[in-house]
This record gives C-alpha cells, sequence and structure tokens, in this order.
C-alpha cells in the first residue's frame, strides 16, 4: 500500500526543477507536495510518478504480465526468488528493510523478498501502468508506482537498504543516490545458459555471455562488489507453461501467436528447461563531498 512507502516517495516534478519541496503527502487519493504537484492514485491502488507524466518507453503489456503472473506463480522459479531474498538478509546494512525493486513487473519478486524479512517495506517501480496494478496487491508493506528507470527516481536520497534489480535495466547513478551508506544493490542476471533449450527452437532473445562482465563495468566507482555466486536448476514446463515463458519476456515481441503454438506443439508434454542466472550484490560506495 502507497502509505506504508509514502514517506521514501518523493515529487518528481520538484526534483526535476531542483526545487527542495520534495515531500509528499497523502491527500484523499492521491500524492501531493508543499508546491501544489499531484498524482492521482489509479483505483488499482498505485500512482504514477513520471516526470512530465509521459516517457518513451511503454512497458510489459496486459497480456506479457498476466503471462509472469502465471508462471512466477507456478513455483517453477522459487529457487531464484530464494536466492534473491537470501542475498538481501544477508546484506544487512539498514534495519528493518527499504527496497526498491526496479523493473519489478508483477512485483512477486519482491512479494518474496519482503515476506522473508521482518518489518521490511518495499516499493515497486516500473514502467508498465499493468505491471503496477498487479504489483499494488501482492503485499500490504509494497506500494506500487509507475516511473521510468532512466528518469529521475522519484524516490528520497539516501533512505533505502537496497535496491534490486530482477532481469531488469540498472541505472547506477540513480541507484546509488537513493541508497543509504551502505545500501547494498541486489541483482539477478541470466546467463548464456539460461533457457538454452529454447532459443534456437523458438527464436528467442539471446542472452550477451559478457552481461555479468558489463554489469561489473557499469558499476565501477559507483559501488563495490561484495558477493556473486550462480544459481542454475531445470524446469519441468508443460506446453502451457512454455507458452506463458516466451510470452512474459522480450521475446513475446517477436514471435506470432501461430507460429509459437506450432513449434511448442512439437516439444515434449514435459520439457525440461534450465534456468540459469548470476545473483550479485554490490555496497554502495561512498564518494564523500
Amino acid at each position: 500500500m502507497l502509505a506504508e512507502v509514502i514517506d521514501l516517495l518523493a515529487c518528481p516534478q520538484c526534483y526535476v526543477d531542483q526545487q527542495c519541496s520534495l515531500e509528499l503527502d497523502l491527500i484523499d487519493r492521491a500524492l501531493e507536495c508543499a508546491r501544489g504537484h499531484r498524482f492521482d492514485i489509479a483505483r488499482q491502488g498505485y500512482v504514477s510518478l513520471i516526470s512530465g507524466g509521459s516517457t518513451k518507453f511503454t512497458g510489459d503489456s496486459a497480456e506479457m504480465i498476466a503471462a509472469r503472473s502465471r508462471l512466477l506463480g507456478s513455483g517453477h522459479f522459487d529457487p531464484l526468488m530464494e536466492a534473491v531474498t537470501a542475498a538481501c538478509a544477508r546484506s544487512g546494512g539498514v534495519d528493518p528493510a527499504r527496497i526498491v525493486e526496479i523493473g519489478s513487473g508483477t512485483g512477486q519478486y519482491l512479494e518474496h523478498v519482503i515476506s522473508g524479512l521482518p518489518d521490511s517495506r518495499g516499493i515497486a517501480l516500473d514502467v508498465s501502468k499493468f505491471a503496477a496494478r498487479r504489483a499494488a496487491k501482492v503485499h500490504d508493506r509494497i506500494g506500487s508506482i509507475v516511473a521510468d528507470v532512466w528518469q529521475p527516481l522519484p524516490i528520497r536520497d539516501g533512505v533505502l537498504s537496497h535496491v534490486l534489480c530482477v532481469f531488469a535495466p540498472r541505472n547506477g547513478e540513480q541507484s546509488h543516490r537513493v541508497l543509504a551508506d551502505e545500501g547494498v544493490l541486489v541483482v539477478l542476471t541470466p546467463t548464456d545458459r539460461h533457457l538454452c533449450e529454447l532459443i534456437e527452437l523458438l527464436g528467442m532473445v539471446r542472452v550477451d555471455d559478457k552481461k555479468v562482465e558489463r554489469l561489473g563495468s557499469s558499476m565501477a566507482g559507483l559501488f563495490e562488489r561484495e558477493h556473486s555466486e550462480g544459481v542454475e536448476f531445470t524446469m519441468h514446463l508443460t506446453h502451457d507453461e512454455v507458452l506463458d515463458l516466451v510470452g512474459m519476456g522480450p521475446s513475446a515481441r517477436h514471435l506470432t501467436a501461430q507460429q509459437l503454438e506450432a513449434s511448442v506443439a512439437e516439444l515434449p508434454e514435459l520439457t525440461p528447461i534450465t534456468a540459469s542466472a548470476t545473483i550479485s550484490s554490490y555496497r554502495k560506495v561512498n564518494r564523500g563531498v
């Protein structure tokens, strides 16, 4: 619920205008700042805090979010959720935890983390209003907002214990800004073995095998890597689950429904598919004054 995280949020317009009145108050069905900027809360419980009210990014569609919700709810990805939660718990720092998930999608990873950390609170941040609708309902201690990761995040300076990125874009400078001293950036990235059984067959988007290396380079001067480990396991998915797996990700934009269904029909009724990722924790570097 937004009331649980209102003290962590900032007025995006005041931030862009470089004004000091960043605080937001919950008034009726809206968030308002002292300068009169008002952001109406949607009936589904989320609020859009995109500066200027628009962005060039469209985000995931309703169909993609529905597919992700079904598949993550099936339990197949639970080992990844457990790895993310363990990384947040292991990192320590600010207690109780205050977490934002960037590119949160359905909010199910963040829900798992918040449920595992007593008294923690979370912000689910995504550019898709369909994602925000779903994330607004996953946990009472999660507030859901629409925002663009490539714009200044509508979050106050230094208020968070963790920034979480699960298969999502990362803005190093903004992550550094919103984290408290000793705060931690937790990143889950796919390896080049992730979903390898389906990539050739279905023409899915390939994972760059230098992804983790590039991630480390992009964090230079902002964060120091503290821990990194691999997580790999085999899932056994039905045809419907394979369709959801493809439909929830970027490959959904490159395949027609007819092409996908025809290819999936050739698979075994239960198809073994590799899930493979690297979970990394980066501690904020204090750059001083």
